[in-house]
Formats: C-alpha cells, structure tokens, sequence
C-alpha cells in the first residue's frame, strides 16, 4: 500500500470527500471483479453499489492490514455469496438471466472486434462455488487463506473446488482446441 493510498483512508474515515475519491480509485477494479465473478451486468453493478455502500459503513473497521481494494472485494464476494445463498430458490431463473448476459457479452465483444476467451466461457458455466475461487486465485492472486475466509469456507474445500474447477476447465479447453 502506498503513503498517499494510506493517509487518504485514513482521511476517509472523517472526510466524505476522501471517502469518495478513494472510492473512485477502486471503482473500475471492483466493477471488473464482479463482472467475472457474476458473468451479469446488473447484478454486477448492484453488487459494487452494494459494496461501496457497505465501506463507507464499516471504514472505520479497515485498518489497513491488506490493501483497501482486497477490502473491498472480500466485502463483494461475500454479499454475493449472501445474495447467492437467499436467492437459491431463483436459481432456474438466474441461469436464464445469466445465460442472456453472457450472450450480451459476447456479442459486445464480437462488436468492438475482440474475441470473448473460451476460458471465460468455459468459467461462465461453472457454478460461483467453483468459479469464485478460480477467479480469485489465478486471475487476482489472492491466497487460499484469504479466500477460505471471505467465502467462509474451510482452506481445503477452496483448494478442492479449485481442483475440480481448473480440471473441468482444461479438459473443456482441450475439447474445443480439439474441435470436439
């Protein structure tokens, strides 16, 4: 964490002005986050909005022992896994919504002339229990330790989903090199 990051969340804690410019920092790093981990654009967006809401409640319990944007999406992983464990019983239309998000996706890729990585795809359509600690882990670095935690689950079944999940995705990445 630098100085200048540092004496500003600290600012923070009393100065609603250096509350919503270290919010701005983060914002597009966080909105990033949501978007892989949920593959939807509204719940992404919900979600930041949700986060940032609940940062500015709880600054004064930031204490600056890892970086403030790690903060913020432990506090955004776990309201979406909050939101995914009281919204289980809108599950079938969740994969119909996500379904036409990622198609949404897609397509906005394919219009600016990029293509949309099989790996993401293939993420896509795993569940968030397995998806998440992929994501976190070797898209944004983060340790097993951090992530057990966030998604209140013990170190081994996040190194177990994480297994499963990177075995799944290999082999449906060999299938589509293969042209199976």
């Amino acid at each position: 964490m630098t100085q200048a990051e540092e004496t500003l969340w600290k600012q923070a804690r009393s100065d609603s002005k250096a509350m919503a410019v270290l919010l701005q920092q983060h914002y597009a790093f966080l909105y990033k986050y949501m978007l892989k981990a949920t593959m939807n654009r509204t719940i992404a967006e919900d979600l930041v909005q949700d986060t940032m809401l609940k940062a500015i409640e709880n600054i004064a319990s930031y204490h600056g022992k890892s970086k403030f944007s790690t903060w913020l999406i432990s506090i955004g992983t776990r309201l979406y896994l909050d939101a995914l464990r009281r919204g289980k019983r809108e599950r079938k239309w969740q994969e119909t919504e996500q379904a036409q998000a990622l198609r949404a996706l897609k397509y906005e890729a394919a219009s600016a002339g990029s293509d949309f990585p099989e790996a993401m795809e293939a993420l896509a359509g795993m569940e968030e229990h397995v998806r998440l600690p992929i994501l976190l882990k070797y898209y944004y670095g983060y340790t097993v330790d951090e992530i057990a935690a966030w998604m209140d689950i013990p170190a081994g079944t996040v190194k177990s989903r994480m297994h499963n999940g990177m075995k799944r995705l290999r082999k449906e990445l060999s299938e589509h090199d293969n042209g199976a």
